[in-house]
């Protein structure tokens, strides 16, 4: 991902092992020195090789060879290969391939993982409450009516929510009953593999993970769907950078792997903003989509975060954070609507913006007429610390083993505040669950309309508001629309007990 929006932001043996092997992926172990090592004399690196419907894998591969490459994957279903080579002249190499539409090296292409955050503020005791421990600290579940919700359906253990992220500590005691091993995967290396323990270097995805589908158990705290199957596709590496190798990796085997519901909480491509008149950022781009588009073909709601950027991604000028690898690399570039972000701007894919507990758009969080579909909690530090909301934050599980500036331990379980549309975007795809629980034969573009009809409109909020948080144009945030839908907010903010009452 480049970028996991927890600030700013925020890509099992192999299928045959685990019974999937309709998840046409020929491998090779990433370590492999190239077929021919005659005109390597560079570093290796990964590449995204996008080729023409039709056109033979089997012969590109060769190519790859003789390029003195090494195959990673083939994800045959969609025409895309990833390879690894260190000859300087790889790309130009398979580009003249006959059918190959594009190749990418996608090591200068990711984003790394870091956290909104403003200041030292810790939260540390927790309101009784009469079901888990620490849900009165839980202003965010209360925000969108989860506990009335679940006094209708917790959803169904056979709905599996595949949380796109930086991994998950599938140990952590609130999410080890609903953790699902066979459909949890390693993407990092551009193609699946067993989801060992420790993989969540960063904390990011078990964060995510417990907004979804954390317990009711009498430890902690709960998600949204507290009984639905939560399994881990860990698509970045462990200094938590994205890499769209990674990426396509996570929605392929989300797609064979009988995952219902996606959360992304980050952004896929090589930028921020993808521009696809230039070549690489292209064939980055086309090897995403096919991949979100297929998974979503098999029946994979797709729910992604807008971003932290306080940008408006329909009317994109300036983007100044990209390249984010290697650090340092960051220059800033004018843009127009040529350049999209991924997945959120993928055609079907549910797009979510943040609130804070006064149920106005967070501070940090990105918008846009034609990417917001709803809203959700994300928390806000800044302009909505309520005696509800103690520190603005969002409160989830978190690994032991991973540091966490404002932590809450119950009974041995390490739980963490952070905030970000990458925290709203969990709440959606949990509701999505439960939605998916009940109607287990809705489409998804079934589900994702009712996600938006599912929602309490907000109306655009006063501009001043804003006034110390402008664009990375400089330009002053600006909400457009009418309540019943609008830039900020899309249809409005979700409610759980409005999906489920239907």
């Amino acid at each position: 991902m480049k970028h996991v929006f927890g600030r700013r932001r925020i890509v099992a043996a192999v299928a045959s092992l685990l019974g999937l092997a309709s998840l046409a992926v020929v491998t090779s172990p990433a370590s492999a020195e190239p077929a021919s090592t005659a005109t390597a004399s560079g570093p290796t690196e990964t590449y995204l090789i996008v080729h023409s419907r039709g056109v033979s894998s089997a012969g590109v591969a060769t190519a790859v060879s003789s390029a003195g490459g090494t195959m990673v994957a083939s994800y045959q279903q969609i025409d895309v290969i990833v390879a690894r080579s260190a000859n300087p002249a790889f790309a130009d190499a398979i580009a003249a391939v006959r059918g190959v539409e594009g190749v990418s090296a996608t090591a200068p292409f990711a984003t790394h993982v870091d956290a909104v955050e403003t200041d030292d503020t810790v939260t540390t005791t927790a309101a009784p409450s009469a079901s888990e421990p620490l849900a009165g600290l839980q202003w965010n579940m209360r925000q969108i009516n989860a506990s009335l919700a679940h006094e209708i359906t917790t959803g169904s253990r056979d709905v599996v929510v595949g949380d796109i992220d930086t991994g998950l500590d599938f140990t952590h005691p609130d999410l080890a009953p609903n953790y699902d091993a066979d459909r949890s995967a390693d993407c990092s290396s551009g193609a699946p593999q067993p989801l060992l323990p420790g993989n969540d270097q960063n904390g990011h995805g078990t964060h995510t993970a417990g907004i979804v589908a954390a317990g009711v158990n009498g430890i902690g705290l709960s998600g949204v769907a507290p009984d639905v199957s939560i399994a881990g596709i860990k698509s970045s590496n462990d200094e938590g950078f994205f890499f769209p190798e990674m990426v396509v990796c996570s929605f392929m085997w989300a797609a064979e792997a009988g995952i219902d519901v996606t959360n992304n909480s980050y952004f896929a491509d090589p930028w921020l903003f993808n521009c696809r008149n230039d070549a690489e950022q292209r064939a980055i781009w086309t090897a995403e989509r096919r991949a979100i588009r297929f998974a979503m073909s098999k029946g994979v709601v797709v729910v992604a975060s807008e971003g932290n950027e306080s940008t408006d991604l329909s009317h994109p000028e300036v983007d100044v954070i990209s390249p984010d690898f290697p650090p340092g690399n960051e220059e800033e570039r004018e843009i127009t609507n040529a350049c999209a972000v991924v997945p959120v701007e993928v055609p079907g894919v549910v797009g979510v913006t943040a609130t804070g507990d006064l149920s106005l758009k967070s501070f940090y969080s990105s918008y846009g007429i034609s990417t917001a579909d709803v809203a959700a909690p994300g928390g806000d530090s800044i302009l909505q610390v309520t005696p509800e909301a103690v520190n603005g934050r969002v409160l989830s599980t978190y690994p032991s083993y991973r540091p966490c500036l404002r932590p809450v331990v119950d009974q041995g379980a390490t739980y963490c505040y952070l905030q970000g549309t990458s925290m709203a975007g969990p709440h959606v795809a949990g509701v999505a669950a439960l939605m998916r629980s009940q109607h287990p034969d809705l489409t998804v573009g079934s589900i994702a309309a009712r996600l938006q009809q599912a929602t309490n409109p907000l109306p655009c909020p006063a501009p001043s508001i804003y006034a110390d948080f402008p664009q990375n144009s400089g330009e002053p945030q600006s909400c457009q629309g009418g309540t019943a839908h609008n830039s900020f907010y899309g249809s409005g903010e979700i409610d759980a007990l409005a999906a489920v009452s239907g």
